[in-house]
């Protein structure tokens, strides 16, 4: 060791075998040079109904131009009366031919099916999801502050809960 208040000089082996030994210099990567992003892409909820709005407009344009094909399309000599009289003519034919296509369901359209999914249930006081039902009084309710208040209510109270959720169950 050098004398203190001297500093060391480190001699060229010693910086060489330094420098061999450091890791600043060994390449580091981080990620495969051969990857590549996926080519799929997810789609948000807004790019999905334009999609679908676009492919409605697509069919309901071919179903046009089907209907307007020759043997529908009005002599150019003909009156207005029989072009509609043809029109109402070829409806009738398709649908005793079973021909008319079903209507699309959509989100407004009344022919839609019932949802399949269970209904949600909300606490009868705070509105919150509701996890438990009390079974003396029949009320959901989300928390243990909660119940201790269902605990305490008279049974008019817990019936003028259920009668505002619809349940309509009589308490004994």
């Amino acid at each position: 060791m050098p004398p203190f208040g001297q500093a060391a000089t480190p001699d060229e082996g010693h910086i060489n075998t330094l420098l061999s030994l450091s890791i600043a210099e060994v390449p580091k990567p981080f990620r495969n040079p051969n990857w590549k992003p996926p080519q799929r892409r997810n789609k948000n909820v807004k790019q999905i109904i334009a999609d679908a709005a676009r492919r409605e407009q697509a069919s309901a344009s071919l179903l046009a131009t089907q209907n307007n094909s020759g043997y529908s399309t009005p002599l150019p000599n003909s009156t207005p009366v029989a072009s509609s009289i043809a029109q109402a003519g070829e409806r009738l034919s398709n649908l005793a031919l079973g021909q008319q296509q079903a209507p699309s369901v959509t989100y407004t359209n009344i022919e839609s099916a019932p949802s399949m999914h269970p209904k949600k249930k909300y606490c009868d006081l705070t509105g919150l999801p509701a996890a438990y039902r009390d079974p003396k009084t029949g009320l959901q309710y989300a928390n243990r502050e909660v119940y201790g208040i269902i605990a305490t209510m008279t049974q008019s109270q817990a019936e003028g809960y259920l009668e505002a959720r619809k349940a309509g169950t009589v308490l004994k």
